[in-house]
């Protein structure tokens, strides 16, 4: 990447549609929630998530991140976008859930631009990863902000 690359302002409003399919497995979800110390037993024992009314276990809400982290990527790794990631920092995140993320759960998710404000030398990148079941039905929303550094920032 050239010295003087610029994230390029033009894929504002660009929509990058949904890649390979995110399988829900229930061991990710354990991980997870060990990771997150999210703590209730609906993300560890089956039986508790059924006694709840769900299929299997049920995710913690901030799981869908990683779904919609492999969303980003397109963008980043986009050669048009002009995004050098080693200047990347992550400025805020937040989800609207549809439905919980359980286990079994088929996941894509199309990853919107939905804002490029140049900032100094850099820019600040809002995207939006709506993430639904690959049979279309809605499960969560997540709203992205990312400083990519200008030059001496």
């Amino acid at each position: 990447m050239s010295e003087h690359a610029r994230v390029n302002p033009d894929l504002a409003g660009h929509v990058y549609p949904a890649g390979e399919v995110y399988s829900v497995g229930r061991e990710k979800i354990r991980e997870f929630a060990r990771a997150v110390k999210a703590t209730h037993p609906a993300h560890f024992d089956v039986e508790a998530a059924r006694g709840l009314g769900y299929r299997d276990l049920v995710a913690p809400p901030t799981f869908a991140i990683i779904v919609a982290q492999r969303a980003d990527a397109q963008l980043v790794q986009d050669p048009a976008a002009g995004i050098d990631f080693s200047r990347v920092v992550h400025a805020e995140q937040r989800f609207v859930h549809h439905r919980p993320i359980v286990a079994g759960d088929e996941l894509v998710a199309e990853l919107h631009v939905d804002q490029i404000r140049a900032m100094g030398g850099g820019a600040m990148i809002t995207t939006r990863a709506e993430i639904s079941t690959v049979d279309g039905e809605k499960t969560a929303t997540t709203t992205s902000s990312i400083l990519v550094r200008g030059e001496g920032q």
